[in-house]
């Protein structure tokens, strides 16, 4: 630092020097090119200085027209209008300068909403030219999803542990059952339900039993979630020409119940129809995300930009409880260790291919009355094959002796395209809105377009 100093006395000395030359023309030469020296240089900081305003501005009304697009249903043009007046100027900070929004456009039957905003930027040693500020403006544009063509993938997880009662009331009501004892409907069709176990057959199967009880299933539960969505896409595309929705089965691999349609009274058909596959009335007996993801990776295809019918935008609204899992394996020793939250990488298949993947965790409350889940799922990550066999590795942070119960959510947000797209439920009500809240967080996600 003395250094730097010293050199600066130095060179005021000599400059101070060359101004107080009279013996010449140094002076007048020196004076001369000063003010154009000075002008270049101050043109250059009250430049940089409305660029720096400008992008600011800029982002200004990016935001505010995000904060709009997001209100566009529930006010008219004119007071949507007034809301982005105001939170630009809630968020502009003008530090001196002037700016102000000139001209905005709200289309609410298409979605979209385009404003512009301009104004100066004072200078400082260009007023030396005369020129006392500098003129900035931007241009800024967007538009929903809800404006895009869109296909909706909605896929039910189809093993044994989906038949699971759906709320620990309901639990709790089956185990203590004396015709049953047990939280689930997934015993084979071949095992009939007897009086207190042993008398008279009352039942043929464990769900005709458990649903003469009128007690719901996960499974069920999440037919109701698919309702809600098939209502939001009723209302959100009403001349059913811009959203398909498709059904989909996953277990060993996924089959397609539905292929994408425009009908959302035929996908309510296939909800409601036993041979479907998506009904209570089955389930697999396996679930192996790894194949299932894979062949639904080939089902959705590429997404598109969402402008035409033929390059849709893509959403994947997957219903599960992240198991990955076989019966089979549950009743080996050796083969325990299978059982494990899905591998997060497995996602990948659909996110590299521009799909958007939403999760709804239809939680897997823990039951430790059951020998198979203390087993298995109440059992630590690092005594199971999650990484040995499927590859999987631990998020950052996270212990491995974590329970592979424990680690489900977390694989579960790591699978999602973002944190907003996944959600818990645990009880009857929360995965029945929490379909609907995926779809309402997707649609309500923007595009800025200019």
């Amino acid at each position: 630092m003395r250094l730097g100093f010293g050199f600066l006395r130095q060179f005021g000395g000599r400059t101070a020097a060359v101004l107080s030359d009279r013996s010449g023309n140094v002076a007048i030469t020196v004076a001369v090119c000063l003010v154009p020296l000075m002008l270049a240089v101050g043109a250059g900081l009250d430049y940089t200085r409305a660029y720096n305003v400008q992008s600011k501005m800029q982002s200004d009304l990016d935001a505010a027209l995000v904060a709009a697009i997001k209100q566009v249903d529930d006010y008219d043009e004119d007071k949507l209008i007034e809301k982005i007046e105001q939170w630009f100027e809630a968020q502009s900070d003008r530090s001196g300068s002037t700016y102000d929004l000139t001209d905005i456009t709200v289309d609410k039957d298409g979605h979209t909403i385009r404003a512009s905003a301009s104004g100066t930027v004072p200078t400082t040693l260009m007023t030396l030219a005369n020129i006392k500020s500098v003129p900035v403006g931007v241009v800024s544009a967007i538009e929903g999803p809800a404006t895009s063509y869109l296909e909706v993938y909605i896929v039910l997880d189809k093993s044994p542990s989906m038949l699971l009662a759906a709320t620990s009331e309901g639990q709790a009501q089956l185990r203590a059952d004396p015709n049953i004892n047990c939280e689930f409907a997934c015993h084979s069709a071949g095992d009939p339900v007897k009086k207190n176990k042993t008398g008279p057959e009352i039942a043929k199967t464990y769900y005709d039993y458990i649903k003469s009880l009128g007690v719901k299933l996960r499974t069920d539960v999440a037919l109701d979630a698919v309702e809600e969505v098939l209502d939001m896409i009723d209302k959100a595309d009403e001349d059913h020409k811009r959203i398909k929705v498709g059904l989909y089965a996953l277990g060993e691999t996924t089959s397609q119940v539905l292929a994408p349609t425009y009908s959302t009274n035929a996908a309510r058909k296939k909800l409601s129809d036993d041979s479907s596959g998506l009904t209570s009335a089955t389930s697999t007996t396996a679930t192996y995300f790894q194949v299932a993801l894979k062949t639904l990776r080939n089902m959705v295809g590429t997404a598109g930009d969402g402008t035409s019918a033929s390059s849709p935008l893509k959403l994947v609204l997957l219903l599960t409880d992240g198991v990955q899992s076989e019966r089979n394996w549950v009743l080996t020793a050796q083969h325990r260790g299978r059982v494990t939250p899905l591998n997060p990488a497995w996602c990948d298949y659909l996110k590299n291919n521009g799909a958007t993947l939403a999760v709804l965790y239809t939680e897997y409350l823990a039951i430790p009355q059951d020998w198979g889940y203390n087993a298995t799922l109440a059992q630590t990550m690092n005594s199971s094959d999650w990484t040995s066999l499927w590859g999987g590795k631990l998020r950052g942070g996270v212990s491995s002796g974590t329970s592979r119960h424990d680690y489900i959510p977390i694989a579960l947000q790591d699978c999602a395209s973002s944190a907003n797209l996944y959600i818990p439920a645990a009880s009857e009500e929360d995965i029945a809105a929490g379909l609907s809240t995926l779809f309402t967080q997707y649609l309500t996600s923007v595009r800025l377009t200019q």
